[in-house]
């Protein structure tokens, strides 16, 4: 019995006490963040005052009042049983990082006192030399500052033994550049704020003092036995497989989307759901996915700093509880090839102080003058920054998604459905539109509800589609940081808010209001047509009409990240005071290093598979089928046994298709050798070019004969667990 085997016969789910009656998610929602109702229980009226008017206006709280509210975030926390604080910060890795500090303080000979200062909590100084930077600091150049954000709470996380206090924060250089993802996010909605409060001040909305960018990240994940992904190493070292066979069942019945969940599963579920709500993250949806073990969370719209730090969060409690139930969760975006792989769909709006979503088409949007003004504002951020919009998605593990007939191709076009069309059309052509109406939809059966349908339809396949109420950024990557695509949406959106609002200005010089911005709109719907589609954008017709409309199509990761250096992208960061030249380029340079590191620990993790778990198993059914072939000729050269010359010639020709596909994986497998060898004297961004025009293609190459080895090896000698075991357990 193979090792395969005996593994599949001991898989079973952990034992888990049954709960009769769970608690109430309203009685223990958020129990574990310093949130502004808890702040308020423990601060004074002054300084709870204070720290709402510092987060609505930017008015700076007193050192005085910040030393009250470190006090009272410890003895909160310390009321919790935490006894120690860490800044939580989200350096260039896209993951997160913290370094643990007691809360205790000398008081005297072999006496401690439990101490937390408002210096303390507003900064810290980690080291800075280890982290991405991109040449802004060099390795000698340790300090770096971790600074508090107060827009997202402090919380506390549990573990068997223990309990920390974390303090969201933003982590800087010495000499003061953005070497984290969330000050960028943080800049980049004040720039969309004020661009906003600007054109909605045309609009008679003189109240507003604030607008920010909202989203839902959609967050998709595969779940495999913990046994099965111990024994594969491009699992543990790479996030997905780098070899494996297609399973003969996969996807094609479509049997798994949105069907019932497995036991398992909903416990593991259900565990992730009750972490996530004590920290204050607002999961609504939990469904199967398309593939094989594949599903989905999703949460509540929130601003988008904390829905960002909620993201982050949400992922690192869905890796750690998997454990607990003896899976492996992976957010890689192609664990397995052959099936879908998994996304991050990232809801986006815009919302201001009174609660308002601006992209909120209402019952007439013909006649929401401020709603279309947004929206057109939006398609011509997409159409004159789609390289921006790809750049922001550009990571080695969308390479294997985007255009795959799973999700949206590297063509960046916006989807708004057939009533929004047919109001652009009519507003480019200067007539009225009269298209709203109720679109009531009658099941036929009485005892069935009516209801209404929404402004627009979905659209699966689009990039960037409308979806009633705001935007769906389908193309970001389920690993993936979410604050540099808010960042980047936010940014350009803030460019063309401020763009259209100059434009309407300008008109009224000449014509009434109303007439200004029809005026405005109906240039920008006609100069950002192309942009539009509303059609299959899996197709291949698709590919060749955005080929005629001239829109770009980037399949390569560094060919899509040379966006951030060009100096029409640096001016716009730099304008909006979201990143200098500086912060740009070492956020290029940092993720095409990364591109290259990944694929050279791919590379090397299939050399290493193919000489261990590989071409072994191979020699071993060769060496069964010659010894076959061997026994079948000294029989009939012996004895005078006779066989049927087509039944000899079969095995003689499966031994030498064995031996082909043996030939075939090991020769390849040294021409990647060789390659690597070579690029290791490119710098990053030659090499980066290399291995997506040759590496690539050299392991798929590879991973297709170690396939077809895998499909005629005998089962008993193959070790790697196959897709139809990891997709399909119990």
């Amino acid at each position: 019995m193979s090792i395969r085997n005996e593994i599949l016969l001991k898989i079973k789910s952990v034992d888990l006490a049954k709960t009769e009656k769970p608690e109430k998610v309203s009685a223990y929602f958020g129990v574990n963040t310093f949130s502004l109702a808890t702040m308020s229980e423990h601060l004074s009226e002054k300084t709870f005052e204070a720290f709402k008017r510092w987060m609505a206006a930017g008015e700076v709280i007193s050192l005085e009042q910040a030393n009250e509210i470190a006090e009272a975030m410890k003895e909160w926390a310390m009321a919790k049983g935490a006894t120690y604080y860490t800044h939580w910060f989200q350096p260039m890795t896209g993951l997160t990082a913290e370094k643990h500090d007691s809360f205790i303080a000398i008081t005297g000979p072999g006496t401690v006192l439990e101490k937390f200062s408002g210096s303390k909590l507003i900064q810290g100084e980690p080291d800075a030399s280890s982290f991405p930077s991109g040449g802004i600091r060099a390795t000698f150049e340790a300090r770096g500052y971790t600074a508090w954000d107060p827009s997202s709470p402090a919380f506390i996380i549990e573990t068997a033994l223990g309990k920390t206090m974390c303090i969201p924060s933003i982590f800087i250089s010495y000499t003061g550049e953005a070497l984290d993802k969330k000050l960028p996010l943080l800049r980049s909605d004040e720039a969309v704020s004020k661009a906003a409060i600007d054109l909605l001040r045309l609009f008679g909305h003189t109240d507003v003092k604030k607008v920010y960018s909202t989203c839902g990240p959609e967050q998709e994940y595969f779940l495999i036995d913990r046994t099965y992904y111990n024994l594969r190493q491009d699992l543990i070292l790479c996030g997905r497989t780098l070899v494996g066979a297609p399973s003969p069942k996969g996807q094609q019945m479509e049997d798994q989307y949105f069907g019932a969940i497995k036991e398992r599963v909903q416990n593991y579920m259900f565990e992730v759901a009750q972490e996530a709500y004590k920290l204050g993250i607002p999961l609504m949806t939990r469904h199967n996915e398309v593939a094989p073990h594949q599903y989905e969370f999703a949460p509540i719209f929130e601003e988008s700093n904390l829905a960002a730090d909620h993201n982050q969060l949400l992922m690192e409690l869905m890796r750690k509880i998997a454990l607990r139930h003896n899976l492996v969760c992976l957010q890689h975006e192609k664990p397995f090839a052959g099936i879908n792989g998994s996304g991050k769909h990232l809801n986006w709006s815009l919302a201001d102080d009174k609660g308002t979503n601006l992209l909120n088409p209402g019952a007439t949007p013909e006649d929401n003058l401020q709603f279309l003004t947004v929206l057109v504002a939006v398609l011509r951020a997409v159409y004159l920054h789609a390289d921006l919009l790809r750049a922001s998605v550009a990571l080695a593990g969308n390479e294997h998604r985007l255009g795959a007939n799973e999700a949206p191709p590297a063509i960046m076009s916006v989807f708004l459905g057939e009533q929004l069309s047919a109001i652009l059309d009519t507003i480019e052509k200067g007539t009225k539109s009269t298209v709203s109406r109720k679109n009531v939809v009658d099941m036929g059966v009485s005892r069935l509800p009516q209801f209404n349908k929404d402004t627009t339809d979905r659209n699966r396949t689009s990039p960037f589609a409308f979806t009633g109420a705001k935007f769906e950024f389908r193309a970001v990557g389920s690993s993936q940081n979410i604050s540099t695509p808010i960042m980047v949406v936010n940014t350009i959106i803030a460019e063309s808010l401020d763009y259209v609002t100059d434009r309407i200005k300008a008109a009224m010089k000449k014509q009434d209001f109303n007439g200004a911005v029809m005026s405005v709109l109906s240039e920008l719907i006609k100069e950002t047509r192309h942009i539009r589609f509303e059609g299959n954008n899996y197709a291949e017709e698709w590919v060749k009409e955005a080929r005629r409309r001239k829109l770009p199509n980037v399949a390569s990761t560094v060919e899509a990240l040379e966006a951030l250096s060009r100096k029409e992208n640096i001016a716009l960061f730099e304008k909006y005071k979201v990143l200098s030249e500086t912060e740009l380029r070492a956020r290029h340079h940092i993720w095409v290093e990364t591109y290259c590191k990944l694929l050279e620990i791919e590379a090397n993790t299939l050399k290493e598979m193919v000489n261990s778990s590989i071409v072994p198993p191979g020699y071993e059914y060769q060496s069964l089928l010659a010894n076959n072939v061997s026994q079948l000729t000294a029989l009939k050269r012996q004895t005078g046994f006779t066989i049927d010359p087509k039944a000899y010639a079969d095995q003689a020709g499966h031994l030498s298709d064995v031996t082909e596909k043996i030939f075939y994986v090991r020769r390849t497998t040294g021409e990647m050798e060789k390659l690597l060898v070579k690029a290791a004297r490119l710098d990053y961004e030659e090499r980066a070019h290399v291995y997506f025009d040759e590496l690539k293609p050299l392991m798929e190459h590879i991973r297709k004969h170690a396939d077809a080895l895998e499909c005629v090896v005998s089962d008993d000698r193959w070790v790697l667990p196959k897709y139809r075991e990891m997709l399909f357990i119990k």
